[in-house]
C-alpha cells in the first residue's frame, strides 16, 4: 500500500514561488528523517536566522520542520512543504485558506477581514484546512536547530 505523502492530507494554498518573502516554510516529516531534511535544506537553500525549529503535532507522531529561506535561493518548494503565516506572541501557524475558514467559524458564516480574533486561543496551533474543514494541530517544540 502507498503511503500519502504527510501533506496530502491538508488542503495546500496555491504555492506562488515569487511570493515567499515574509513567508514561513512548514515541511511535513517523519520522525527518524528530521536530521536528513535538516541537513538536505540546509545544502539546499540560504536558511534565514540560521535556525530550524522541528514541532511536534502533538498525538500524532507527525513532525513539521518550520524556516525561512532567502528568497533568491528558492527555485522550488520542498515536497511536502506549505507556506504559511505566523503569529510570534501565540506561536500560531497559519495558511490564509485556514484563516478564512477560522473568521467564517467564529463571525457566523462571514468571512470579514477586520474581524479580530484572539490568538490567545490558539497558542501553539497550526491551523489548517482539510477538505475544505479547519483543523487544529497542537503542537510542542521538539527541538530548535542552529545551523
Amino acid at each position: 500500500m502507498i503511503q500519502p505523502s504527510l501533506c496530502d492530507i491538508y488542503d495546500m494554498d496555491t504555492v506562488n514561488i515569487e511570493d515567499v518573502n515574509n513567508k514561513l516554510f512548514c515541511t511535513f516529516v517523519e520522525e527518524g528523517g528530521i536530521d536528513d531534511f535538516i541537513y538536505a535544506i540546509s545544502q539546499e537553500y540560504t536558511i534565514l536566522y540560521n535556525k530550524i525549529f522541528v514541532l511536534e503535532i502533538k498525538n500524532s507522531g507527525e513532525y513539521v520542520c518550520t524556516y525561512n529561506v532567502d528568497k533568491p535561493s528558492v527555485n522550488a518548494i520542498p515536497e511536502d512543504t506549505i507556506l504559511v503565516h505566523r503569529k510570534k506572541e501565540t506561536n500560531t501557524l497559519y495558511t490564509i485558506n485556514a484563516l478564512n475558514e477560522l473568521i467564517k467559524e467564529l463571525n457566523g458564516g462571514v468571512v470579514d477581514t477586520k474581524f479580530k480574533i484572539n490568538w490567545q486561543h490558539y497558542r501553539n496551533t497550526i491551523l489548517l484546512t482539510q477538505q475544505g474543514d479547519l483543523k487544529h494541530l497542537k503542537t510542542k517544540i521538539h527541538k530548535i536547530v542552529e545551523l
